[in-house]
């Protein structure tokens, strides 16, 4: 197979999908005989800031390669750490071109409009020397892994909030409540719902030593900068919806509180669950949910919004409809991901039917032992293996748990089982290094409460 002058192999590709380009399996094969070095290092909240060495062809029959190599590993290097400042150092046409890409009113628009709402600075592109390159400043960060004392552990979804009430790790109540946080503009409503869920678990213990938050969205601290579930709230309420959940604390008393992507929450509860570091969560749900903990079992202060960084090369890939851009993983592992490729497998779904329903639909075949359906879900499970490759090059993954609505039933055995089948003989080393798994009984079981772990170890009686 070749693709901008690169040759590179796919031994099995998802049958749905036969035009798929694993971005990881091209990228090794572009990095064979490129030779010119190339620094990119990107600044982030706090003056952190990452520094990736790498390599370019940086020959003129190569420079469509070299471009579209460097403007998708930067595009991965922004969805997945974060950034408000790049800076691209050994080839001045190339970061050129990353300049007039990444402005208002360039093809990486979306991107430069979502990181500057994220970090509430204007986003650049630095053209730079060696001597003006930045030093790395990394930093991890324990969300926490602690379950003693009286602690509020609360969901905030789209759909439904959920709160539980948890006693040195035993869950002694819990409730989910339908709320419509997504069409409401008045953030008075979210802060009462986000208020009440506190109260009534507060309620139900002798004190509350801490509130572990997890919701979908980015956040700075504890302030969601970007949320689906605040998509209505006009602009120039956004400082109190930056303030919600401290705000909301302050209801219950001087409690410590601490909110994280729902992802971490995720990852943090396969670490507790199996003892150990290097996870990596992936729910495929309404979109794609990554969150990471390394080897110590801290976050990395990282984004980890992969629904929107690149995992597929063909030029003609399914465009998402919010970020515009084509190839990236919400339409891979997601409800999106099905229902793009039920077409393909000959199964006409309702366009009166929500998205959830239409999975509906596939799943209910599947159950029934429908090929039709069988074959979108070993196509997933192809796409999981081949951008699993993808991932484990940007992070340290020994442990990866896939969980949410696509992966129940029989469509996820399908899913799991094409993708270690497609690992062990694809990639050998890969399938040594990493175990690929549904959460187990354990890993449920904590996270039934896991949102009232993310907090530092509490002071005993705090």
């Amino acid at each position: 197979m070749q693709y901008l002058g690169v040759e590179y192999s796919v031994k099995h590709m998802p049958e749905l999908d036969p035009d798929f380009i694993p971005f990881g399996v091209w990228l090794e094969a572009y990095a064979r005989g490129a030779e010119k070095p190339l620094t990119i290092a990107l600044e982030r909240d706090q003056g952190k800031i990452s520094v990736r060495e790498t390599k370019i062809h940086g020959t003129p029959e190569m420079a469509e390669a070299d471009y579209r190599y460097v403007e998708r590993y930067v595009k991965f290097l922004l969805w997945s750490i974060g950034g408000f400042r790049i800076w691209i150092c050994g080839d001045s046409a190339l970061a050129q071109r990353l300049q007039r890409a990444y402005t208002l009113t360039g093809e990486r628009a979306f991107d430069v409009q979502f990181m500057q709402d994220v970090y509430e600075v204007p986003f650049e592109v630095i053209d730079c020397t060696p001597e003006q390159l930045p030093q790395a400043n990394e930093s991890s960060v324990a969300i926490g892994g602690h379950m003693e004392g009286c602690r509020i552990g609360f969901d905030a979804g789209g759909s439904d909030r959920k709160v539980s009430a948890v006693i040195d790790g035993k869950t002694v109540y819990s409730e989910e409540v339908v709320w419509h946080p997504k069409t409401e503009p008045d953030p008075q409503y979210h802060f009462d719902g986000i208020v009440e869920a506190f109260r009534t678990a507060a309620s139900k213990m002798p004190r509350v030593d801490g509130i572990g938050v997890s919701s979908a969205g980015v956040f700075i601290g504890n302030s969601p900068m970007v949320s689906a579930l605040f998509l209505k709230v006009p602009r120039e309420k956004r400082e109190l919806v930056k303030t919600i959940y401290d705000r909301a604390a302050r209801e219950i008393g001087d409690v410590p509180i601490v909110v994280a992507n729902d992802g971490d929450v995720t990852a943090l509860a396969g670490a507790m669950g199996l003892e150990c570091g290097s996870v990596m969560g992936m729910a495929m749900g309404t979109s794609e949910a990554v969150g990471y903990v390394d080897a110590e079992g801290k976050v990395l202060g990282w984004l980890n919004e992969l629904a929107f960084a690149p995992v597929d090369l063909f030029e003609d890939a399914m465009a998402d409809e919010w970020s515009t851009d084509i190839g990236v993983g919400c339409k891979y592992f997601s409800q999106d991901a099905v229902i793009k490729l039920a077409p393909r497998a000959g199964i006409e779904l309702d366009s009166a039917l929500t998205p959830a329903e239409k999975l509906k639909v596939v799943q209910n075949l599947m159950e029934k032992g429908d090929s039709r359906a069988r074959r979108i879900f070993a196509s997933i499970g192809a796409y999981l293996a081949h951008t699993l490759k993808l991932y484990c090059r940007f992070y340290d993954v020994h442990h990866m748990i896939v969980l949410g609505r696509v992966m129940s039933g029989l469509g996820g055995s399908v899913i799991l089982e094409t993708c270690l089948s497609i690992l062990n003989e694809e990639y050998p080393e890969l399938a040594q290094k990493v175990r690929v798994m549904l959460p187990d009984e354990k890993t449920r079981r904590v996270g039934q409460s896991v949102a009232a772990a993310s907090l530092p170890e509490l002071r005993k009686n705090a």
